[in-house]
């Protein structure tokens, strides 16, 4: 049993990892800012489905979860170097899984802001506390963004990634760059993790997949960008923390501290077949609504994921079909619809 840290546990990622480690009887302690970024309460409610009671949740003291006893939750912003340093020095983790970020590449163009103060000052935070309060492994969220305007694929981690299309990509780029300073400084083991266009049940609502299934069972048109030609490497959820959880016991050696591998599903769809398979899924018809490139966009993500299953014998393994089955019978029950 360890002591785990998870950054962004009410995020979509950060949630689904938490209840994995408590499933394998690890105690979690789960920091998040809550932020507006999109609607705060499907956040809330990812706690409230792990038992912390929502009066709590705004408290500047850890709420312990009632229906897991080793799952304590609390607020706080990454961004406040304070905040981070007293977390560490009370903490005492084990391993340290990093998920808070501000994702999402379009939004990164309007509000570049909120990208430094959380994924260059924040993770600045996070590996300058682990320098003084140094964790077995610290496992930290990367991204595909990071290959930007990579032209050869698939996407394999010795490829370059020095010319991204959006700042979200620039950062996590950074972040790579840091965690590997960092490691070899301090002789911290990391590994980071490449994650290739997530989805799944309690998915974020800015993601395509789910917007497109709100729009389409309420009648409404669904944007289809690069007139549908963008193909993405779409990963279930499940296989994600699967990755996650296959790297976390694998401490990287001390003559190379640092690791990077992509995690996907290794087989990109064609924007306008994972629309068909959406309407075939819930048995209506889309209302497209072609558009260009958007700024930020890249046109192909697709992971080579063979370095992953070399060092630990994990592969993604759900077929979209299967893992969008999963998600819209969870958004039929969750909206009622």
């Amino acid at each position: 049993m360890l002591n785990i840290l998870v950054t962004g546990s009410a995020g979509f990622i950060g949630y689904h990892t938490v209840q994995r480690l408590l499933k394998a009887g690890h105690r979690v302690f789960g920091i998040d800012n809550l932020n507006n970024y999109y609607d705060p309460e499907l956040k809330i409610s990812r706690l409230l489905s792990s038992g912390i009671a929502r009066d709590a949740i705004s408290e500047a003291v850890p709420a312990r979860s009632s229906l897991h006893p080793g799952y304590s939750f609390l607020r706080m912003d990454i961004s406040s170097d304070n905040a981070v340093e007293a977390l560490f020095t009370e903490g005492d983790f084990d391993c340290v899984i990093h998920l808070a970020a501000q994702p999402g590449a379009r939004y990164s163009v309007e509000n570049p802001e909120s990208y430094i103060s959380t994924n260059i000052r924040g993770f600045f935070n996070i590996l300058e506390a682990c320098r003084y309060h140094p964790p077995v492994h610290l496992v930290y969220a990367s991204s595909s963004s990071i290959y930007g305007y990579n032209e050869k694929m698939p996407y394999a981690e010795g490829d370059m990634t020095d010319r991204p299309a959006s700042l979200y990509g620039a950062t996590k780029k950074s972040n790579e760059l840091m965690a590997y300073a960092y490691s070899r400084l301090y002789d911290i083991p990391m590994t980071g993790l490449r994650f290739f266009t997530v989805y799944g049940p309690w998915g974020r609502p800015d993601m395509a997949y789910f917007k497109y299934t709100r729009a389409i069972l309420e009648g409404k048109p669904i944007d289809v960008y690069n007139h549908g030609q963008l193909k993405r490497d779409f990963t279930f959820i499940d296989d994600i923390v699967g990755g996650i959880m296959a790297v976390m016991d694998i401490i990287p050696p001390a003559e190379e501290p640092h690791r990077v591998f992509n995690i996907g599903n290794s087989e990109p769809v064609i924007l306008i077949e994972f629309i068909n398979t959406l309407e075939k899924i819930l048995g209506k018809k889309a209302v497209r609504n072609m558009l260009p490139m958007q700024q930020g966009d890249v046109p192909v993500t697709f992971a080579d994921t063979s370095k992953l299953e070399d060092y630990c014998g994990y592969k993604p393994y759900t077929s979209l079909e299967d893992g969008l089955r999963k998600f819209t019978a969870w958004y039929l029950e969750k909206y009622k619809q």
